[in-house]
């Protein structure tokens, strides 16, 4: 449990630096700012990558390696799983997490919803550079219709 709370505690103060260096307030500025973020999560995801499957042979099909996000990278960063997963069968997939733990604090109020997706771009790296390890290119975005649950897609690019 004190790993969880210290994560989230890193996480809202990496955030935070990010939001007050950021020079230009505009949503240039954002952007840099969100692209520092996931980049940040990418070079995690790729360590994971390296480290949590050891135990689990290659992944035969895409949807194999979805569901090793689901199951055991959501528990070993969020120390739980997530609520679903949904696809097309086209390489579109839809994570669901209807209790965010990165969002939770902020669920208090509506007010907090625009201030979201700069809670989820650390994330959204986390899954791009962890698939990225595994050998699948992918484009994951996040959305959040009310707080603390949200959704991340995940589009796998091929070649």
């Amino acid at each position: 449990m004190a790993d969880a709370v210290l994560f989230e505690f890193l996480h809202t103060e990496m955030v935070a630096e990010l939001w007050a260096r950021a020079s230009d307030p505009s949503p240039g500025g954002q952007k840099t700012s969100l692209w520092v973020l996931e980049n940040m999560g990418f070079r995690v995801g790729q360590s994971l990558g390296e480290r949590l499957p050891r135990d689990t042979l290659a992944f035969r099909e895409e949807l194999d390696a979805l569901k090793f996000l689901c199951r055991d990278l959501w528990a070993a960063v969020f120390q739980k799983q997530t609520d679903g997963l949904r696809t097309n069968h086209q390489g579109t997939y839809i994570i669901l997490d209807n209790d965010f733990p990165l969002l939770v604090r902020m669920a208090a109020g509506q007010q907090y919803l625009e201030e979201a997706p700069k809670f989820l771009a650390f994330t959204c790296g986390l899954l791009r550079g962890t698939l990225n390890t595994l050998g699948i290119k992918s484009l994951v975005t996040a959305a959040v219709a009310a707080l603390p649950a949200c959704k991340f897609q995940v589009v796998i690019q091929r070649a």
